[in-house]
């Protein structure tokens, strides 16, 4: 019941829409309930409402606003500007009850209105009956042709109206469950695109599915599935105004339907060039449906397309209708989504600075997002200039590198990345005694503020040492081991650590410092678990293979850059479903090298 009040509310273009059930009455009468109402808040009924539908349940036919100044009356109180309703009966002309559609605008209900209310309440008894006790011969609806008939006598069609004599039932609505559970599953806009169009061309059949969506201001763009690439209407037009020639374009303008039933109907509407397009598609019969927008009028069109003579009847129309409205939630969701993943994602590439010139060290890093775009993390790496002295050693200065990862894959995670950083330089400049007192520093501060900060870090000094030595004095906060390879050497697994970062379980013996001596040649590298650990693969063989590459670049002094590409390519993939953060430092073989 609730598919034909969304149906109903969705082909009339009203604001809702009410199917109510006759129920017997104590004194032997009978008075109609409301079963199901499209938006469900119809359903808390008004006194008024459920008088009009009484009256439409009692009544012969129609039961409109407009002609009957007590019917006005009681729409206006209820609070609509327009009703219209119609009584829904068995093919013994029993009543079963009544299905009206509301709006909050006033308006006139065109006979092409009424008919598709009439074919949409004959449907209507069919699932009314079946939930009574009155036997119905198998086949036979007369209760439609009925309906239909009440309606045709009510209205005759105005001029250019088209017939609305269905071509079938409603045999349709499984593809509308697929497409409210599979649009409501959708992200984005790229993934929006591909389910509507796998959803249309599998049960319509169409040539051609397409979307297209409204800019700011008077431009629409379309939307082109990823996956095929673009065809020739979105090669040649991919961008133009609301107020051209086009059908999509009208359909969008007009907050309405649109039907291109041939070539010839383009040629005496639209410009020449939609004529050119259909013809090098080889289209013959096209739809354009507006997909409703909460904020404006409309947010854009569903096209579709047939690539032969289609006759759209009013089960198409009302099952594009309901389509191009779960597709509009799915849009506008998409668009929110998206503009707030946008914003995390430049929040998070902002955190990710420039790396700092190190006389007597190369450095690069990398940042690769998960391929599911729409996920954002607290990945993070670092580097900067220590404060105080040059350490006697010309132009080398202490330096500070952090890689860390900040639980979550959200909005959240991103800001607490950006704290925790913050937190950490201050840190250091405070207090530069050793790695471990900042990142207690940082520990401290998320307890007495309240942050909320938990995740793993590998915090590092780098101190220069005389003959182009480097002192590596680091603290490991339950964060994946740092490889270090030196020439002529196995590749060792800094496995030394403590327990991560969660506010209450800060160590109260302070955390510990480890120390490696790094000679020219020497390579660190740091990353996150998104390098190695991945859904049915071994951590432990993709941090052996890690440590492989690692040392083969250090013996052949690969450019770090190059380096961390292979790495990524090799252990991640493009597939890969976290963030992926390295970085790499080598003690260069002299101070100027």
């Amino acid at each position: 019941m609730e598919r034909f009040a969304r149906l109903t509310a969705g082909v009339l273009g009203a604001s809702g829409a009410v199917v109510a059930v006759a129920v017997p009455l104590p004194d032997g009468g009978t008075g109609v309930e409301v079963t199901e109402s499209w938006p469900p808040e119809l359903s808390r009924t008004t006194p008024e409402l459920a008088e009009l539908l009484l009256r439409t349940a009692r009544g012969d036919g129609l039961l409109v606003t407009g002609a009957d100044a007590e019917v006005n009356s009681d729409a206006a109180q209820a609070g609509y500007k327009a009703f219209a309703g119609i009584p829904v009966r068995d093919e013994h002309g029993e009543l079963l009850g009544a299905l009206a559609a509301v709006d909050v605008r006033a308006r006139p209900w065109t006979g092409q209105n009424t008919r598709d209310l009439a074919a949409l309440a004959g449907e209507c008894s069919t699932e009314l009956a079946l939930r009574s006790d009155r036997p119905r011969r198998r086949g036979s609806r007369p209760a439609a042709d009925q309906a239909r008939r009440e309606a045709a006598s009510a209205t005759r069609p105005a001029p250019g109206e088209e017939s609305a004599e269905p071509s079938s039932g409603l045999d349709r609505s499984d593809l509308l469950l697929r497409a409210a559970e599979l649009l409501a599953d959708t992200s984005g806009l790229d993934e929006v695109r591909r389910t509507v169009s796998v959803l249309v061309s599998g049960d319509l059949r169409p040539a051609y599915v397409g979307l297209v969506l409204r800019e700011d201001g008077e431009a629409l763009r379309r939307a082109v599935d990823t996956t095929s690439g673009p065809v020739p209407l979105e090669k040649e037009l991919p961008l133009y105004g609301i107020s051209d020639a086009w059908p999509s374009a009208r359909a969008a303008r007009e907050n309405r339907i649109v039907c291109v039933p041939d070539r010839q109907a383009l040629i005496d509407e639209y410009a020449p060039q939609t004529v050119e397009v259909f013809d090098t598609m080889g289209l013959q019969t096209a739809v354009c449906v507006p997909l409703p927008g909460t904020r404006r009028a409309t947010l854009g069109t569903l096209v579709v397309a047939w690539d032969e003579p289609h006759h759209i009847d009013l089960y198409e129309r009302a099952v594009l209708t309901v389509m191009a409205g779960y597709t509009a939630r799915a849009v506008e969701r998409a668009l929110h989504l998206d503009e707030r993943i946008s914003v995390a994602h430049q929040l998070q590439q902002a955190m990710l600075t420039d790396l700092p010139e190190a006389a007597g060290l190369e450095m690069a890093a990398l940042y690769r997002p998960a391929a599911d775009g729409h996920m954002v993390g607290g990945d993070w790496y670092d580097a900067y200039r220590l404060p105080g002295a040059l350490s006697g050693n010309g132009r080398r200065a202490p330096m500070a590198v952090t890689v860390g990862d900040v639980t979550g894959h959200n909005m959240r995670a991103a800001a607490l990345m950006g704290q925790v950083r913050s937190m950490l330089r201050q840190a250091d400049v405070e207090r530069t005694e050793s790695p471990a007192s900042a990142v207690s520093s940082v520990e401290r501060a998320n307890e007495h503020l309240g942050t909320g900060i938990s995740g793993t870090l590998v915090h590092a000094h780098l101190l220069p040492r005389p003959r182009n030595q480097w002192l590596l004095r680091w603290t490991n906060a339950g964060h994946p081991a740092p490889l270090l390879a030196r020439p002529g050497r196995d590749v060792e697994y800094l496995v030394e650590h403590a327990r991560l970062l969660y506010p209450g379980l800060t160590p109260p013996q302070g955390r510990p410092v480890h120390e490696r001596t790094l000679g020219p040649g020497a390579v660190l590298l740091l990353y996150t678990d998104g390098l190695v650990e991945h859904h049915g693969h071994d951590v432990d063989q993709a941090t052996g293979e890690a440590a492989r590459l690692l040392a083969r670049a250090t013996a052949e002094t690969t450019p770090l850059p190059q380096l961390l590409d292979l790495l990524a390519d090799t252990l991640a993939g493009h597939e890969h479903g976290d963030d992926v953060v390295l970085l790499a430092v080598r003690v260069k073989d002299t101070d100027e090298g």
